[in-house]
């Protein structure tokens, strides 16, 4: 897979998390069929970062840590923009990850 095409693949399921939802970089790779390049999600979503129509906020990893907050402009940028979409977050951790958690390989299929 050419490494342009996973990144646009990345980014276009990025684009559906919902307002107010958290995924991880596990489940969006999983989804693209890849489900051992949840590492290569996160450069995708790191080099995203001119592009405000990519949520990339909404991308934590399997635990619901913030782990690419450092990617962000500012120290708790990624934090903000989850506040202000209603997520609590603690420790950089998502409150009630599991509950917050849109999977992509369940709500995406169903459609």
């Amino acid at each position: 897979m050419k490494e342009e095409g996973f990144f646009k693949k990345v980014y276009d399921i990025t684009k559906l998390i919902p307002f107010g939802r958290v995924t991880s970089y596990g489940a969006i790779a999983k989804y693209l069929g890849t489900a051992r390049s949840a590492r290569m999600v996160g450069w995708a979503l790191n080099a995203s970062h001119l592009d405000d129509s990519i949520p990339a906020h909404r991308v934590v990893n399997r635990n619901g840590l913030l782990s690419g907050k450092h990617h962000f402009k500012g120290s708790n940028l990624m934090q903000q923009l989850l506040e202000n979409e209603n997520i609590k977050v603690e420790n950089n951790h998502i409150a009630n990850f599991e509950k917050l958690f849109w999977d992509p390989n369940i709500d995406l299929s169903s459609q």
